[in-house]
């Protein structure tokens, strides 16, 4: 062949070369192992309008996603970098392949891609162990929908996955997904994040909306279950509507967002959360703006929180404060300038032909439209950014380990599934960060809150606080920029926090929406047990009105230095001196007439008992106990039945010798031989020690204490004998009455004899002092019964001394004349005369 020949020869074969297609090699790079990547350089949030049609969709035609882009320059970068380093995976070169996914419009023919040989083709096997895909490991997708279809795929083969940015807890599911792998924390994290934040400004009256897909409504429900533990309630929830693959905004979406931020206007609330995919958001915020809604403070969930694109509307800056959770920032070395790199454009490889590759590789306007983003990427570092890098590194390290690589690595078959159980083993520090998958096949990276800002010197996204997955705790809130006035915390309450001591009072369906009731007296609020009802104070504690707790009531009882008191022990004193004078001079006049008259021996049995009633007085006084009121309750009740009963007899014993020694002289004979009298005072003492016993036995003798019913914050300590105060005191109420009956039946007899006034005085005092005594008792508590039931026991102990012996002391002491038998037997005779 000659020159010239040769020549047209080999320019046909050049003109040959150069008519194949140029390859974008932000795309495709080629490796000794291949890693794929699915990306979202163009969102068609609709993500069905392909289905009527049998081709994959052209992401091209959707608007361009410059977080996508800046996304997959990480996974670039790290596959470059990790070339470039001697220490990992020496001698092997890592290649990629990148796809772009669309939102979630272009899933399954990337994955099928992905899992086909090179020859294209995808075998039917039984066992697919040592099947070699053309890749080795997928790196994405963004979201929780399109990583759960391709998640299907790929646990089919085993072959490794890890998303960067997709959130949802259903992919911690190893069962379903057991070669699923992620570098953010899930989405609990996210909710628990905002939660922490509303309770540490005290937002609990706030606004939910949501996009219609499946990241809104799952994310709310997450949301809505946490809050129904929470005292945070939700003013309403709105669904955003979803906009057209060309944003062109439908009349049906026009009403709707018009209604959705009217109703924002109306509300109280003034904290929104938005969970929603950032394209659905453009149509809405232009609404908000137009209606000029203002005063509100946005919280951004992790799809939006640092998109670029609505960041770049910088009215919103007048709607209120942005806040927002996402991920840690690291800085990345050397990722600011590769990522507005230009890459050459490069033939195709000579063992690649235009047939093997697939579509939506293509990205005209990524690069220039993220150089336009440069300036507001560089300055809010790189979040998400960093998980797709980690997850890069996870991958090589594993490698590293498969292939056993020291100083160089043995370039043998790795198979999918061998790679996926290094994957699981990997630990290793990234960029200060050390990096390893729980047992949900998470990496627990740190996140952030973060605020939005305007100041082109400034980060756009300022870090403001950090929550810890692993802890589960939010720190450092710090330096937020507030819409307000003074920079003064937004409210967002629907009704404010009620004072200490008042109760929450429900106002409609909300427990956040309630009116504040003050607590009454005698009951306090416990915030911790119950917020919304008022709990009772102990018996022996009392509140005042809005008390948070009860204190001790002052204890109350008859005390020595009371002017009451002191009256009391007085005649106390009087009662028993006279009552021991008595004794002495009946005892000195013992065989006299009037002492005879009187009862003779029988005196005494009334005297000691009174003599004993009086020194078992101070029982009444000073703090109660067991055994004081055991005292009052028996011993002081029978020395008073003694009383009664000798008083009783003594009467009946005087009508008997003159009214009915003659009619029934028998009978008046058996009485005398048998001590009828003493008899009759010793049955009636049995029968009332019987009585007292059964008392003792039916009630305590403990006190009780009882609130004072005209000072609540005193406890009247007193004896607990009120309940068997009458019937203890009913046999000698029948004693009284019927001395009262024989002493009036006496009322004729002589002189002497005739204690008829006397008797009748002392039996009608005690009757009707009782009886009002056991009255009062039953419809008043305070310190006053004590003291009317010592004055009136004390009086009644009086009124035996003075009114039954004082006359026959009077006569023994004034009158001796008359103290003679002679005198006695002329007016026995006198009154026989006069009844003849």
């Amino acid at each position: 062949m000659g020159p010239r020949a040769k020549a047209v020869c080999s320019l046909f074969i050049l003109l040959q070369v150069l008519a194949e297609p140029a390859e974008n090699s932000d795309f495709y790079l080629p490796g000794d192992y291949l890693l794929g990547g699915l990306f979202t350089l163009h969102a068609n949030v609709k993500g069905t309008v392909h289905l009527s049609f049998l081709q994959v969709p052209q992401c091209k035609k959707y608007e361009m996603k410059v977080l996508g882009y800046n996304l997959m320059q990480a996974m670039r970068f790290a596959v470059e970098e990790i070339n470039n380093r001697s220490d990992l995976l020496p001698g092997v070169l890592l290649g990629y392949e990148i796809v772009d996914v669309c939102y979630i419009s272009n899933n399954v023919q990337p994955v099928l891609y992905f899992l086909a040989r090179e020859d294209c083709s995808l075998p039917i096997q039984e066992d697919y162990s040592h099947y070699v895909p053309r890749v080795l490991a997928v790196i994405g997708p963004d979201n929780s929908e399109s990583t759960t279809t391709v998640a299907h795929f790929l646990s089919l083969f085993l072959l490794p996955q890890i998303t960067y940015s997709a959130i949802s807890d259903d992919l911690r599911d190893k069962q379903r997904f057991p070669a699923l792998l992620r570098t953010v924390a899930g989405a609990d994290h996210q909710i628990e994040a905002m939660v922490q934040l509303l309770l540490h400004f005290n937002w609990n009256w706030i606004i939910v909306l949501v996009s219609s897909d499946d990241y809104g409504r799952y994310n709310s429900q997450l949301l809505n279950d946490r809050l129904a533990t929470r005292d945070i309630c939700i003013a309403f929830q709105e669904t955003l509507p979803m906009p057209q693959p060309d944003q062109v905004v439908t009349e049906w979406e026009r009403q709707r967002l018009e209604a959705i931020v009217g109703k924002l206007q109306q509300s109280s609330a003034r904290v929104v959360v938005l969970f929603s995919p950032d394209l659905i958001l453009h149509n809405f915020f232009r609404e908000v703006l137009r209606q000029n809604f203002t005063g509100a403070v946005w919280i951004a969930s992790e799809s939006w929180a640092i998109d670029p694109v609505l960041h770049n509307l910088t009215e919103l800056r007048q709607t209120g404060t942005f806040l927002g959770v996402t991920t840690q920032n690291v800085p990345i070395p050397g990722f600011s300038e590769f990522r507005i790199r230009r890459t050459p454009v490069r033939l195709p490889e000579p063992n690649r032909t235009s047939l093997e590759a697939t579509c939506n590789q293509e990205c005209d306007t990524c690069q220039d439209t993220t150089a336009s983003f440069n300036s507001i990427l560089t300055l809010s570092g790189e979040r998400v950014v960093y998980n797709v890098y980690s997850a890069v590194y996870a991958v090589a390290h594993a490698l590293h380990s498969l292939l056993g690589c020291t100083q160089a690595c043995s370039k043998e078959v790795v198979y999918p599934w061998q790679l996926l159980k290094e994957i699981w083993k990997v630990n290793f520090t990234l960029l200060g960060h050390n990096v390893f998958f729980d047992k949900q096949g998470d990496v627990l990276m740190p996140m952030e809150v973060i605020q939005w800002q305007w100041d082109l010197s400034q980060n756009p996204f300022q870090s403001i606080a950090s929550y810890y997955p692993k802890l589960r705790q939010l720190k450092a809130i710090h330096n937020i920029s507030w819409h307000t006035t003074n920079n003064t915390i937004p409210v967002s309450m629907c009704s404010k926090d009620c004072h200490p001591g008042q109760r929450k009072k429900p106002v409609g369906i909300h427990s956040c929406c309630f009116e504040c009731i003050d607590c009454l007296p005698g009951t306090f609020l416990n915030r911790t047990a119950d917020e919304f009802d008022c709990q009772p104070c102990p018996s022996y504690e009392w509140s005042h009105r809005n008390d948070t707790s009860c204190f001790k009531r002052r204890l109350a009882f008859l005390e020595w230095h009371e002017p009451s008191t002191i009256f009391v022990v007085m005649l106390t004193i009087l009662g028993f001196l006279s009552t021991l004078a008595i004794m002495v001079i009946f005892w000195r006049h013992l065989h006299t007439p009037v002492v005879r008259s009187a009862g003779g021996p029988m005196c005494f049995l009334m005297l000691v008992p009174l003599l004993l009633a009086y020194a078992m007085v101070p029982m009444y006084i000073g703090q109660p106990t067991f055994f004081s009121c055991l005292w009052r309750q028996t011993f002081f009740t029978l020395c008073f039945t003694i009383c009664i009963s000798c008083i009783t007899v003594r009467s009946f014993q005087i009508v008997c010798i003159f009214k009915m020694a003659r009619r029934l002289p028998r009978a008046y004979g058996y009485w005398v031989r048998c001590h009828g009298p003493y008899v009759f005072v010793a049955s009636f003492m049995v029968l009332k020690m019987v009585i007292v016993a059964g008392n003792v036995l039916a009630t305590t003798a403990n006190p009780t204490a009882r609130p004072d019913p005209d000072d609540p914050n005193i406890m009247v300590l007193s004896c607990n004998y009120r309940r068997a105060l009458l019937f203890n005191t009913s046999l000698d109420l029948l004693l009284s009455v019927a001395g009262f009956s024989f002493a009036y039946m006496g009322k004729e007899l002589p002189t002497n004899y005739n204690e008829a006034k006397f008797i009748t005085l002392c039996m009608t005092f005690y009757f009707t002092s009782s009886v009002s005594l056991c009255t009062f008792m039953s419809v008043y508590d305070g310190v006053l019964v004590t003291i009317l039931d010592l004055l009136v026991t004390v009086l009644n102990l009086l009124g035996i001394s003075f009114g039954y012996f004082g006359p026959k002391c009077y006569m023994v002491l004034f009158y001796p004349e008359r103290n003679t038998q002679v005198y006695f037997s002329s007016m026995i005779q006198g009154y026989t005369m006069g009844k003849d």
